[in-house]
């Protein structure tokens, strides 16, 4: 495999150093540069261009959102945000994501050495699919927003718990997916009007950024995009996100669906995983289920989403030419998990043909 050349940018040493240290353990990784803001890191990329970048967002002089959207406008580059496990950092990391990033690592704001040194198979694994990342289908700025129709108030709590095997014919939606996934979610959830089946997702995303990705996507969308908790019900015109750092599973009671969030290990590499979803979609909706799996590297849901197939679900897989990393939908075509792939601005189409 071709060796990826890395660029730090982040205005503390420390990290600046411990994130070198941790990257050049990796020997198809190699740090050509370590630089303390944007304008000393546009001086090194006129010396040689990275293939990747790691990329801080608070930052003296500029700030990293602006020279991600001069870098995305001037010369599309892979990369990896680096940001502090704050509210404020993950509404800064969502307009990072917008502007074109491909993923993020966090850090804390205190012990960072410690922190990124247990993280370093998390670093290195986001360095090297933001490598493969393809960067003709990422889009620099904000898509306009649609107009969001009047949100729906059912209520999102189910008192009963129990698992009752009553018939249903309530369709919904399962969909997974990880690097790349936040734009593409962003395509397909701002396609669907307002009556559309229920859909259940997995991001790919660590935990407090998927509370402001969802809030980001409920303000643009026509849909209501939540994230999720225990009990909420999986509804028409409704969107429920795993929240980051625990499992959801689809259950149902009665006749109605709702999830369930759990803590758990580490499944796929992930947690929240797609797996874990889309095994509890074919276990508890079976043939009443619609499964796509999207951009991603690695084989997260691939194993899932044949498990829905066999259960009567209908799969699709977002094709190769529009994918950011085509790991995921690759690996589930693979193993006959997909009936077939479709373009990214298909899917939107897909689910309401579907509902």
């Amino acid at each position: 495999m071709k060796t990826i050349n890395v660029l730090v940018v982040d205005d503390s040493a420390t990290v600046r150093q411990v994130m070198t240290d941790l990257l050049k353990k990796d020997p198809e990784i190699r740090v050509i540069g370590a630089a303390s803001d944007p304008l000393f890191a546009m001086e090194h990329m006129k010396k040689q261009w990275p293939d990747v970048v790691t990329l801080d967002v608070e930052m003296p002089r500029m700030d990293g959102i602006s020279f991600l959207r001069h870098l995305m406008a001037t010369h599309p580059t892979p990369v990896v945000i680096c940001s502090s496990l704050t509210e404020k950092g993950a509404e800064t990391t969502m307009q990072a994501l917008a502007a074109g990033a491909v993923s993020i690592v966090t850090k804390p704001q205190l012990g960072v050495k410690k922190f990124l040194e247990d993280s370093s198979s998390q670093l290195i694994e986001a360095v090297k699919a933001a490598a493969q990342a393809n960067m003709k289908c990422m889009k620099g700025g904000t898509p306009p927003a649609v107009p969001v129709a009047q949100k729906l108030t059912a209520d999102a709590v189910l008192s009963a718990s129990t698992h009752a095997m009553a018939q249903t014919t309530d369709r919904l939606v399962a969909i997974g997916t990880s690097t790349g996934g936040t734009q593409a979610l962003e395509v397909v959830l701002t396609g669907i009007p307002r009556v559309c089946p229920g859909i259940v997702i997995v991001q790919h995303m660590p935990e407090k950024f998927t509370a402001a990705f969802a809030e980001r996507l409920n303000s643009i969308c026509q849909i209501e995009v939540l994230e999720a908790k225990t009990g909420d019900r999986v509804i028409p015109g409704r969107a429920l996100i795993a929240p980051g750092g625990r499992h959801m599973l689809l259950k149902r009671s009665g006749a109605q669906y709702h999830v369930e969030v759990v803590e758990g290990p580490l499944v796929n590499r992930h947690r929240p995983s797609v797996d874990v979803l889309f095994r509890s979609v074919a276990k508890f909706a079976g043939r009443n289920a619609l499964g796509i799996i999207m951009t991603g590297m690695g084989d997260d849901g691939a194993a899932g989403l044949l498990e829905m197939r066999q259960a009567g679900a209908r799969t699709v897989g977002q094709n190769e030419a529009t994918c950011v990393v085509y790991g995921m939908p690759k690996e589930a075509m693979k193993r006959g998990a997909t009936e077939r792939e479709i373009p990214l601005t298909s899917i939107s189409h897909e689910i309401l043909a579907y509902g």
